[in-house]
């Protein structure tokens, strides 16, 4: 059986979830590829960064997003969120504070999660080198959907 998720099922599965697949559009073609992010319900925003490359070119062209996230227990128990949005770049002090935010938020999170702690951004990242500043970005959330599966078979 397929329902919607409520908000409340929708906010838990961002909040306690990092990584998550985005989806943007390069040369008219669709691309999806992983990456980590913090929901900041707050400010109704899903943070991240990037280093710069493909991806970053692309959302700079054409800032329509989408992010999927994914809590799977096996094909017939499942919930997923669909985030679509605006992407959004930003740069100096302004930058610094989102990558403080979600650097922290990621910490709780994995903690949590993992009972494991990360120490640093770098723990949970291939893009970040000491001279390779990441690129930080928002995606300004403009819906917010849930779908899930669950079997009741006994």
């Amino acid at each position: 059986m397929f329902k919607n998720l409520e908000t409340k099922e929708i906010d838990y599965i961002l909040e306690n979830n990092y990584i998550g697949q985005i989806g943007y559009i390069y040369n008219n073609r669709p691309f999806v590829v992983p990456i980590t992010y913090f929901y900041d319900k707050e400010n109704n925003a899903i943070i991240c960064y990037s280093g710069d490359g493909h991806k970053m070119n692309a959302m700079r062209k054409n800032p329509s997003v989408s992010l999927l996230v994914s809590d799977v227990d096996s094909v017939t128990d499942w919930k997923s969120v669909l985030v679509h949005g605006v992407f959004e770049q930003h740069f100096g002090s302004d930058a610094k504070a989102y990558l403080h935010k979600f650097s922290l938020g990621i910490k709780d999170i994995i903690l949590e999660k993992e009972h494991s702690k990360a120490n640093f951004i770098s723990d949970f990242s291939s893009k970040i080198y000491k001279d390779n500043v990441p690129a930080v970005f928002i995606i300004k959330i403009d819906e917010l959907t849930g779908k899930k599966r669950l079997d009741f078979r006994a």
